[in-house]
């Protein structure tokens, strides 16, 4: 006998997956493991509506401080701009600038413009206000995918359910706590404005109603510390969480946790020339329709970067900073239903599929052991190490496992096997025509290559299909199943082929063909 660099290799790959899939089969406290999804350990599943028609609302809102900020930094002179649910509704005053304005208004996709004189009315159109409704429920999707992500949660569930409802399923959460945090993480508008403060108005608040404020086009807004401080800031904000580009939790001066964020270029210039022009005068960074903080300006804020302070918890800050960082929702979201998934199912799930795996291993193993003897027994050592590298390469990249998941398994045993079924086969019949055993085994695994190959390659491509287009329990069938054929690739193409050539000239010694390859010599 004598070693090869195949066998090396093998060897090398068998030490890999014994060395990084012994924590998730013994379950260690210690070492990256495989995570168990919702089938298989419970957790939380709850079906969410959107509120889609608010997501009109905001995109209204949003134009109308594009209007504002466009009038300002080219010093035009706009009077009574309002904007309700569809509309926003300005006065140019000067009417030489209308052409300027109308410029800048036909960027704006799906807005149909009208005219009465100076006063100009931007309706969006049904249309877009389909289109905005749509897409509401699309970046709700995409973001609550974001935050559970960076929450740290292994593949979520999150799926679109009809029109405007969202399927989430949490695997993992058992406890109270963990389900209020993912809770409040997923529903968290994390809408972050930056008002100004009506300085002329805001010693009367308290004596205001809202609707005394909405007419100067003012809202009434409390702080989130203490709900009896009121804020009168002006409705149309300068700027808000569209532009934020990062957000991350610091510490200020005692040591308390904040959030600091920075602003893409547009909101930079935009900060930059708002505190410019209005220094000694508050600026409001609200989020959530609450004031956090509202700092007097002392002078021109530049570089885009600001900080949210509150009475926040190290765990809280950080959770904001990933609501921000994700982005904030176009439209709340409402609970529609929720029910926990009790460890009870993934333990009879685990238990039924553990049955049908080691079952369906165990019959493999004995028949390849029976019908071609030494060569089954090279087999199943491949096999066995195909098993160790698919758990270490899921372990090692925290990947979650779940019903289909296993049964993505099972089938990469029997692929697995189905090569060197083929290989073992092509073998046999080389040395039924005569051939030397060192021909026969070098020319029937090139004779195999192929069709092993074919099998392997489009069974990947399928798998591929599947992650990539495929949600949930589908992507993790998925994963197991490619990592399983380019694992077998190597155990059964590489490795058992290293073996052959180590014990080749013992084979050929003996020609005891019955005891090597199950056939008569």
């Amino acid at each position: 006998m004598k070693l090869n660099y195949r066998i090396v290799i093998f060897a090398l790959a068998i030490v890999f997956g014994i060395v990084f899939s012994l924590p998730s089969l013994l379950q260690t406290q210690s070492g990256k493991k495989i995570t168990l999804g919702l089938d298989l350990q419970g957790g939380l599943h709850m079906l969410l509506g959107v509120k889609t028609a608010e997501a009109t609302k905001s995109r209204i809102k949003s134009m109308a401080a594009s209007i504002k900020h466009f009038a300002d930094r080219n010093d035009i002179l706009i009077d009574g701009l309002t904007f309700d649910d569809t509309s926003v509704t300005f006065e140019v005053l000067d009417s030489d600038e209308i052409k300027n304005f109308d410029t800048f208004l036909s960027k704006l996709e799906g807005v149909k413009i009208a005219h009465k004189g100076s006063v100009v009315t931007l309706n969006l159109t049904p249309k877009e206000i389909q289109k905005t409704k749509k897409q509401a429920v699309s970046q709700a999707i995409e973001t609550i995918r974001n935050r559970l992500d960076q929450f740290g949660l292994s593949e979520p569930v999150v799926a679109r359910q009809g029109k405007d409802k969202i399927l989430v399923e949490l695997a993992g959460i058992k406890s109270q706590a963990d389900e209020q945090r993912a809770r409040e993480l997923i529903s968290r508008a994390a809408k972050l404005e930056l008002m100004a403060v009506d300085e002329d108005r805001n010693a009367r608040v308290y004596n205001m109603s809202d609707a005394d404020a909405a007419s100067y086009g003012d809202v009434i807004l409390e702080d989130v510390k203490s709900p009896k401080i009121k804020y009168l800031v002006h409705e149309i904000p300068i700027l808000d969480g569209g532009m934020l580009t990062g957000a991350h939790v610091g510490f200020d001066k005692n040591n308390r946790p904040v959030i600091d964020f920075k602003l893409n270029a547009e909101g930079a210039d935009i900060f930059g020339d708002f505190t410019g022009k209005n220094v000694g005068k508050r600026l409001a960074v609200v989020l959530d329709g609450k004031v956090y903080s509202a700092p007097n300006i002392n002078e021109r804020i530049g570089g885009g970067s600001g900080q949210i302070s509150g009475n926040y918890t190290v765990l809280g800050a950080k959770d904001l900073a990933i609501a921000l960082r994700s982005g904030a929702l176009l439209a709340p979201i409402y609970m529609m239903e929720k029910r926990s998934v009790g460890p009870s199912l993934g333990a009879d799930s685990i238990k039924a599929s553990m049955i049908a795996l080691i079952g369906g291993f165990v019959l493999v193993i004995a028949f390849m052991m029976v019908y071609y003897r030494m060569a089954g027994v090279i087999a199943n050592i491949a096999l066995f190490a195909n098993l160790l590298i698919l758990l270490a390469v899921m372990s090692l990249f925290g990947a979650t496992l779940t019903l289909p998941g296993m049964a993505g398994i099972v089938l990469t045993v029997g692929m697995a096997v189905d090569a060197n079924v083929i290989i073992t086969e092509r073998i046999r019949e080389l040395i039924y025509e005569g051939k030397s055993m060192h021909k026969a085994i070098e020319d029937g695994y090139a004779n195999a290559m192929t069709a092993i190959l074919d099998a392997n390659i489009t069974t990947l491509i399928a798998s591929v299909v599947l992650y990539v287009y495929g949600t949930g329990a589908i992507k993790g069938f998925a994963v197991t199943m490619s990592i399983g054929i380019l694992a077998s690739m190597l155990t059964a193409i590489l490795g058992t082929h290293g073996i052959y050539q180590m014990i080749e000239p013992k084979m050929g010694k003996t020609k005891n063909y019955r005891f090597w390859l199950g056939i008569k010599g």
